[in-house]
This record gives structure tokens, C-alpha cells and sequence, in this order.
């Protein structure tokens, strides 16, 4: 518990799954603490993490805009992206004010404090390193890609994923949020190119592990081409675990609701399909399984719900923090 008595929420992940799930949970009186992977190398961030040899910014941006409490016309501002015909096109106005602020702080953990009280943000955001990390895929059949963008289109299977340099170091920030968390969630995301790329930065993952914490992966809607394809919940999980030798996970939170036929259409044209849960392989692996309704299709795309994938994990967080203090 922190000192003004909220539980401490830790969460990690990335890409589009980690706002989503914010944007529902702000609302809880929780101490929220974001990691976010610092490994994306595609569009605005990564020509940014390019020219000016910082962290891409562009997941920090997302989740910083999800926490936010501004007037909505300056979160739009915020994710505002140009698109000219000079070198401004591509970027989001968000992306450059961090990199703005990198350069006047010196220092990319500082630049999101700065952004974090201009924006009001509810909890804290933190990168997974203070330095930009290359995630390379080994494929089975031995080849390595080297580039978070580059690995879905491979057209190869993935037999595990790694970053580079060695030298990677997470911030102390990161590692006392993860000692000092009530609950700790993992995901939703992409399983190689979001989730994994934080747990694998030296020490992180560790903390993890070795946290008493209750921790919570929720897994994904859909399976995504180039990564998880015909993944069940349970291969998920055991992708995970094979990258960082320990079994940690207690609990997984699945989906339960019928995907409409039209959403499913849409869906089997990037070789997408529902995450089958296996039961009986979730159960051996010693998981506690949840269910629920808990997508959201609004716009033709199917996202996790944020207000009820909240409630569940509010109520999880409550019963964790009941027993522990009744133990």
C-alpha cells in the first residue's frame, strides 16, 4: 500500500493494449505505475530514436495521453499527427514535445515527469530503460531479424525474441514500483513485440518474478499474424515463461463473449482469430482463470473494454489486499 493508503497498481506492457486499459482503470483510487517497452523502431518514433538517439517516444506518448487529465481539445492536440509532404509528416505533436523535452532535461525519464504535470497525469509513467533497446527475433529455423516493426512480416515462426545492447540497465524507479506493487499486470499486447520487450530488460524481469505481488495476465482478444498466430491462452502464457524461466503468472484474464460474425470477418483477412482458452492446459499450468465479457467492438475493431476490464482487476486487487491484511 502506498502512503496515502491506495494499493499500488504496476503494469507493463505497450503498443495499443496498455492505453486502453489505463484509460478504464485512472478512474479507481489506485497508485497507478506504468512501464512502458522502449523498443519501438516504426514510423515517427522510431525516425526520431534515429536522428536524435533517444527512446522512441511514441508508446510513452500514448500512455501519457491515456492518464491524462487535460481539457480534450489539448489530449488532441497532444496526439495531434501532421500529415504534410516536408519532414513534419508522420509525426504526432506529442512525439516532438518529448523529444523537445529530452534535449532541454538531457534525460528522456525527466522529459516524461515534465510532461507528466503538464498533462495531469493520474499515476506514473516510466520507460522500461532509460536508452533506446533493439529487440531481435530468432526464428525456428535459425535466421535472426533484428527490429520490433520488422518482426511481424517476416513471414517466419518466432523461437524466441532478445535485446541488444548487453548493456541494458531498467531505471530504480522501475524496480521499487515492482517491489512495492499490490498487483502487477501483464499486457494486453503483442506477446513478442510489447510484453516480452519489458521483461527481458536485465533485473526487470526478475522483479518480477520474485514480487509477492498478485500478477495478472490478461490475455489477448486475438491472435495476431507474424507473432502468436493459432496461439492458445494457454501458449501464451508458456511463450512467456520459456523466456524468463520462471512460472509467475497467478492469474489470466480471458474473454468469454462471441465475436460478431462481421468483427470475425474483418478479422480473418489479417489472419486473425479468437484466442481459444484451454481450460484444462491454463489449469495445469496452475493458473486461476477469469472470465468475462470483456471486449469491446465499437468501430469495427475489437479492443478490451477499459471500464470493465477495470472493474475486474479493482476487484481482484481488493480481494488480494483483504486477504493479505486478514492473513
Amino acid at each position: 500500500m502506498s502512503t496515502y493508503g491506495k494499493p499500488r497498481i504496476v503494469i507493463l506492457g505497450g503498443g495499443t493494449g496498455l492505453p486502453v486499459l489505463l484509460r478504464g482503470l485512472k478512474y479507481y483510487p489506485v497508485d497507478i505505475t506504468a512501464i512502458v517497452t522502449v523498443a519501438d523502431d516504426g514510423g515517427s518514433s522510431g525516425r526520431l530514436r534515429e536522428d536524435l538517439h533517444i527512446p522512441p517516444p511514441g508508446d510513452i506518448r500514448n500512455v501519457l495521453a491515456a492518464l491524462s487529465d487535460v481539457e480534450p481539445l489539448i489530449e488532441e492536440m497532444f496526439q495531434h499527427r501532421f500529415k504534410t509532404s516536408n519532414e513534419l509528416s508522420g509525426h504526432s505533436l506529442g512525439n516532438l514535445i518529448l523529444a523537445a523535452m529530452t534535449s532541454i532535461t538531457g534525460n528522456f525519464v525527466h522529459a516524461i515527469q515534465e510532461m507528466s504535470k503538464v498533462l495531469n497525469v493520474h499515476g506514473k509513467v516510466l520507460p522500461a530503460a532509460n536508452q533506446s533497446v533493439v529487440l531481435n527475433a530468432e526464428m525456428e529455423d535459425g535466421t535472426v531479424v533484428k527490429g520490433e516493426s520488422k518482426i511481424p512480416y517476416s513471414g517466419k515462426k518466432i523461437k524466441k525474441v532478445f535485446l541488444t545492447p548487453g548493456n541494458i540497465r531498467p531505471i530504480p524507479e522501475t524496480i521499487q514500483a515492482i517491489r512495492q506493487a499490490d498487483l502487477i499486470i501483464i499486457g494486453p499486447g503483442s506477446l513478442y513485440t510489447s510484453i516480452l520487450p519489458n521483461l527481458l530488460v536485465p533485473r526487470l524481469g526478475d522483479e518480477v518474478c520474485r514480487s509477492r505481488a498478485k500478477k495478472v495476465y490478461i490475455c489477448n482478444l486475438m491472435t495476431q499474424a507474424g507473432e502468436t498466430h493459432g496461439y492458445t491462452a494457454s501458449e501464451h502464457v508458456k511463450a512467456i515463461y520459456n523466456h524468463m524461466k520462471c512460472a509467475f503468472i497467478n492469474t489470466i484474464l480471458v474473454n468469454n463473449e462471441e465475436i460478431p460474425p462481421d468483427i470475425q470477418l474483418r478479422y480473418n483477412e489479417e489472419l486473425a482469430n479468437p484466442v481459444y482458452f484451454d481450460m484444462p492446459d491454463l489449469y495445469d499450468l496452475g493458473l486461476e482463470v477469469v472470465q468475462g465479457d470483456i471486449g469491446s467492438h465499437e468501430n469495427g475493431s475489437l479492443r478490451h473494454d477499459p471500464k470493465k476490464v477495470a472493474k475486474i482487476l479493482y476487484d481482484l486487487l481488493i480481494a488480494e489486499t483483504k486477504k493479505r491484511y486478514e492473513a
